[in-house]
């Protein structure tokens, strides 16, 4: 196995799933210049190709010859497909072969590691990188994908603190600003600010379509639907895998989110102006806050 120092260089790399995530990673692994290799594996031969074509990835390997050859292997696919992923990797997981992941939920994820890898769960480092886009596949990926944006960490006890120091300078090496929280307040944060936007999105464009008038409708759409129902052509695929795997932070925010719409609706339906634009006022302000930090 390559000898990997954190601050230079990570030796071969596996990617497992190159998609808008994983390109994005090969590329900006290579452009910082902290690995030997970039390997990639993906279901999709097309998709391969394209981050064959593009640089992303030097060779296409599988999951055994992975294990065996690599100094980090990177998880970039949807949530549900994790653990198979850890059972086809453990029997042939090197000591020193360290794993993370991209996965946008990790309580289940990190219960899979544990369940699957056993004593070798130390080995693996559980990590969000906020990033991504609405389009999906290689062909998106771009080598600034991350530059500037928050890695999530969220360490597990078994994890020795030189194995959470390599893959966070790991994340940072492409640009990632990392920071250290437990899975369970990753889980109950990124439902209310991640997750709970692509469900109203998708809601938003099912809503629409459904009507009688869809197709009036959609010919009259203007700059803040479009804003509103971007994220609506994000993966199908994942996002339904992260419903599943963080239901329960989803449901409480989803109950919260329709009791706030209830109360707009009451507003609305009673003609009180005052009511509207105060509760607006104080989502606008918020909104405004933002843009200042």
């Amino acid at each position: 196995m390559t000898i990997i120092n954190p601050t230079s260089n990570y030796g071969t790399v596996t990617i497992v799933g190159v998609g808008l995530i994983g390109a994005s990673l090969g590329l900006a692994l290579k452009q910082a210049g902290v690995v030997n290799k970039v390997f990639g594996i993906g279901r999709s031969q097309e998709n391969l190709a394209q981050a064959l074509k593009m640089g992303a990835i030097d060779a296409v390997v599988d999951l055994v010859e992975a294990a065996k050859q690599s100094d980090v292997i990177v998880l970039c696919v949807p949530v549900a497909q994790m653990r198979a992923a850890f059972e086809i990797l453990e029997p042939h997981l090197e000591p020193r072969t360290m794993l993370t992941d991209a996965g946008s939920t990790k309580g289940d994820v990190i219960l899979a590691a544990k369940e699957v890898l056993g004593k070798k769960a130390c080995q693996f480092v559980p990590a969000h990188p906020i990033a991504g886009g609405a389009q999906h596949g290689a062909s998106a990926a771009k080598a600034d994908l991350f530059q500037g944006k928050q890695t999530i960490i969220c360490p597990l006890q078994e994890n020795s603190p030189q194995d959470t120091d390599l893959i966070e300078g790991f994340w940072q090496s492409v640009g990632s600003v990392v920071k250290k929280i437990s899975c369970l307040q990753h889980d109950a944060i990124y439902a209310a600010v991640s997750h709970l936007p692509h469900i109203l999105s998708y809601a938003l464009m099912v809503s629409v379509i459904n009507s009688e008038d869809a197709d009036q409708k959609l010919d009259h759409i203007g700059a803040g639907f479009k804003d509103f129902t971007r994220i609506a052509a994000s993966s199908p695929e994942m996002w339904r895998d992260i419903c599943l795997g963080n239901r329960t932070s989803i449901l409480k925010e989803l109950d919260q989110y329709l009791a706030v719409v209830g109360h707009m609706r009451k507003l609305i339906a009673e003609g009180d102006g005052a009511g509207i634009e105060k509760l607006f006022q104080k989502a606008s302000q918020a909104r405004q806050d933002l843009d200042v930090l």
